[in-house]
């Protein structure tokens, strides 16, 4: 049996989504709350397994009590149950540590067996949510470039491919002194302390071709 917390100030959807648990097998509804003031004294009581949260509630929010919950229980999966779909709620409530994130768009279905995949140690969110989560991640990945200037991606795409400070300093046409402190400023900005560092840095994050 999975107990399940609800927080949620809309009245008819924490209704709803109790009716919905407590007529499918295998969920006791263990409490219903419109805010987060209480949760650390709710999950004491209630023992829940699994809570299942709204963002956007009066008083203490979710994402306030999913921290709560986690700095408490780490054991209790929350997954949250929202309207939003911005990247800044969602992945403020990644970071706290909520387990799921479901859009409140999505069936009930959905909600159901994001709850059992939760609880079974999944990490269900919406298509949507997933999807937004996918792009972030392929955007940080080819979009880090420690904040390289146009001219120090250049060389270090030149010290990749082997060529001595004198080589690169041929290629671009600039004195060796200058390609050293580029050289300097780079290391400093790879967080690396030598060439063969920033050349194993720059393939394994792609900086360079």
């Amino acid at each position: 049996m999975t107990k399940v917390s609800i927080y949620e100030d809309n009245l008819r959807l924490s209704e709803l989504v109790m009716m919905m648990l407590e007529n499918t097998e295998g969920f006791e509804v263990t409490g219903v709350h419109q805010n987060c003031l209480n949760v650390l004294d709710d999950i004491s009581k209630e023992q829940p397994d699994v809570i299942v949260m709204d963002i956007d509630m009066p008083e203490v929010n979710g994402l306030d009590g999913v921290l709560q919950v986690k700095q408490a229980n780490k054991g209790i999966k929350v997954l949250m149950h929202t309207v939003f779909d911005d990247d800044k709620r969602l992945f403020e409530c990644l970071k706290r540590g909520a387990d799921g994130y479901i859009l409140k768009r999505d069936s009930a279905t959905m909600l159901i067996q994001a709850i059992k995949d939760v609880q079974n140690g999944g990490a269900p969110m919406s298509p949507a949510i997933a999807r937004q989560v996918l792009q972030a991640f392929h955007q940080t990945e080819s979009t880090k470039e420690y904040d390289l200037t146009e001219r120090e991606r250049e060389i270090l795409q030149l010290l990749s491919y082997g060529n001595s400070y004198k080589l690169i300093a041929a290629s671009t046409k600039i004195s060796i002194e200058t390609v050293r402190r580029h050289l300097q400023n780079i290391y400093q900005k790879l967080h690396v302390q030598s060439a063969t560092e920033a050349v194993s840095k720059a393939f394994r994050e792609k900086l360079v071709k």
